[in-house]
């Protein structure tokens, strides 16, 4: 059968590491929409248009082709950053949730995970999960990353820019990251990755086994 399933959550909370696995153990396509919004920044930065230019910014989003998303290149800090500020402008979300949508109604079925998936995106989606995590526990695991790839970082610097990004998310007046009312929540605070894993399958599978 064919599935949709919309994860939600803030960054790092183990969102993106869920969908990947649920995507491969499924066998479904699978979409990070944050990309979408680096994809826009990033090619703002790299063309050298302001941020703040919503015009310019409607028009890279016009741009950004789905199927070439490069994760590496997209990852980089500043890109993250640069593109929690372009996505505050509501025609940039349009043009990018249409995108979402087209993708997301692949007739084998989805993974899709970002900020406003359950609420916005895919609200008739068969699962809604929303993922979250302390600030702190987020952070944590934003710097074992930078370290293990190689780079140094400041913990408290994380921290503060974590706790940014989540006023951003949930303070903005278009599509606030915030939990559908039938989305499923997830701590993964305490959670090894194969432990919220499992607890995903759960709901999954339950889902499945309804229709």
């Amino acid at each position: 059968m064919s599935i949709t399933i919309a994860i939600d959550g803030p960054a790092a909370s183990g969102k993106g590491t869920l969908a990947r696995r649920l995507a491969d153990y499924y066998h479904l396509a699978y979409l990070d929409t944050g990309l979408t919004y680096r994809a826009v920044a990033h090619r703002l930065l790299e063309e050298g248009g302001s941020l703040e230019d919503e015009a310019a910014a409607v028009d890279a989003a016009r741009r950004i082709d789905l199927a070439n998303l490069n994760r590496g290149v997209l990852s980089a800090h500043a890109v993250a950053d640069a593109a929690s500020r372009v996505a505050v402008f509501p025609e940039v979300r349009r043009v990018l949730v249409d995108k979402q949508r087209e993708f997301a109604a692949r007739t084998e079925g989805s993974v899709l995970d970002g900020r406003d998936i359950g609420t916005v995106v895919c609200p008739d989606a068969e699962v809604k999960l929303f993922v979250v995590a302390s600030p702190e526990v987020r952070a944590g695991r934003r710097l074992r990353d930078i370290e293990n790839r190689g780079g140094r970082a400041d913990f408290d610097e994380i921290l503060a820019d974590i706790r940014r990004r989540d006023e951003r998310d949930t303070g903005r007046a278009d599509s606030p990251l915030r939990p559908a009312v039938d989305a499923h929540l997830l701590d993964t605070s305490e959670m090894t990755i194969e432990a919220a894993f499992q607890a995903a399958r759960g709901f999954v599978d339950a889902a499945m086994n309804e229709n």
